[in-house]
C-alpha cells in the first residue's frame, strides 16, 4: 500500500491534539447523528467524515497487511511512529464548524464505527482522550445492519480473502471466517455481539472519568437536553438551538422510525440468544456511565 507523505507542520506530536473525543458504538447506532450535532460545538475539530482511509493508511493498519485478521488494533500498534503519522492526518485535515483550519493545539471530534474495536489503541495513543459511547437498542440496530448487509451500500473489503456473498459490510470483526455461510441475520447478529463484548470490555478497562455513555432514544426524543448535558460533562460549550427533531444523518438509508425494526423481527427474535448476554453488559454500562 502507497503511503501519502503529509506536510510538515510546526507542532510536535502531542501538541496538536488534546482531549479529544471518539464517539464508540457498534455499527449503525446513530453515531453520525450524534457526531454531526456535537460538532457543532464551538472549539471542536473534524475531518468532516468517517476517517476509514485516513487510520488504515498508517502503518500496516489496514487488514490486508495484517492477515486479514480484523479491524482491531490495541495498545502495542500505538508507536510513537505510527501515533506521529495518525495525528499529522487528522491535523491536515481539521475544520471546526465554520470551515476554519487549526492552528496551535486543537480539539478533535473523531467517530469512525470501525473504532469500536480500537478503544486500547486511542487510549495508549493520546492517554487524555474521552471515549462517548453509544447504545442504541440492538433490535433496531440489527434491523438496519440486516438493511446495511442487503443495501449493498455498506461494503468495506468488497474482496475478502474466502468470503463470498453479500460482499462484507461494515467493521470486520475477530473471528469473521467463522460466520462463512451462515444466514444474514446470525452474520449481523454475531457482529454486533463481537463488537459490543470487545467495545465494553476495553471501555470498563479506562478510567471512569474518561468514559461516557448516552442512549440513542435520548439524543432522539431530546436532543437539546441531551447535547447541553454531553458537552458540558466533555467540558465544551453549547451555543446552538436545537430543534425537537434532528435532521437526517448523511449516512441514513432510510428514516428511522421507533417500529421500523419489526420488519425483521422474526428474524430478530431468532438471533436474539446471540445477542442479549451482550446487550445485557451495554446496558450495564450505560447505567453505570450516567451516574
Amino acid at each position: 500500500m502507497t503511503r501519502t507523505a503529509l506536510p510538515a507542520d510546526n507542532h510536535r506530536s502531542g501538541d496538536r491534539i488534546v482531549r479529544p473525543i471518539l464517539i464508540v458504538s457498534t455499527p449503525r447506532s446513530g453515531s453520525t447523528l450524534l457526531f454531526e450535532t456535537l460538532a457543532q460545538a464551538p472549539g471542536l475539530f473534524t475531518t468532516g467524515r468517517e476517517s476509514h482511509m485516513r487510520i488504515e493508511q498508517v502503518a500496516d493498519f489496514h487488514p490486508a497487511r495484517r492477515g486479514w485478521s480484523s479491524n482491531r488494533l490495541d495498545a502495542a500498534d500505538a508507536s510513537p511512529a505510527a501515533v506521529e503519522d495518525l495525528e499529522r492526518r487528522f491535523y491536515a485535515a481539521l475544520r471546526d464548524r465554520d470551515g476554519r483550519p487549526p492552528t496551535g493545539e486543537v480539539r478533535l471530534l473523531e467517530k469512525t464505527p470501525k473504532n469500536a474495536l480500537r478503544v486500547p489503541f486511542f487510549d495508549a495513543a493520546w492517554k487524555d482522550s474521552l471515549f462517548v459511547y453509544l447504545y442504541r437498542d440492538p433490535r433496531q440496530t440489527l434491523a438496519s445492519m440486516i438493511e446495511a448487509w442487503l443495501s449493498g451500500r455498506f461494503v468495506t473489503y468488497p474482496q475478502l480473502p474466502g468470503w463470498g456473498l453479500p460482499r462484507w459490510s461494515m467493521l470486520l470483526v475477530p473471528g469473521w471466517p467463522d460466520l462463512r455461510d451462515q444466514p444474514l441475520p446470525e452474520i449481523a447478529a454475531r457482529q454486533w455481539a463481537t463488537t459490543t463484548d470487545i467495545l465494553v470490555g476495553d471501555l470498563m478497562q479506562i478510567g471512569p472519568a474518561r468514559v461516557l455513555a448516552i442512549d440513542y432514544e435520548d439524543v432522539s426524543n431530546d436532543p437539546q437536553a441531551t447535547l447541553l448535558g454531553l458537552t458540558s460533562r466533555l467540558g465544551l460549550q453549547w451555543d446552538v438551538q436545537l430543534g425537537s427533531a434532528l435532521p437526517l444523518s448523511q449516512y441514513t438509508y432510510e428514516p428511522p422510525l421507533p417500529d421500523k425494526w419489526r420488519k425483521f423481527e422474526a428474524e430478530i427474535e431468532t438471533v436474539w440468544p446471540l445477542v442479549e448476554t451482550a446487550d445485557a453488559k451495554a446496558r450495564a454500562l450505560l447505567k453505570a456511565a450516567d451516574r
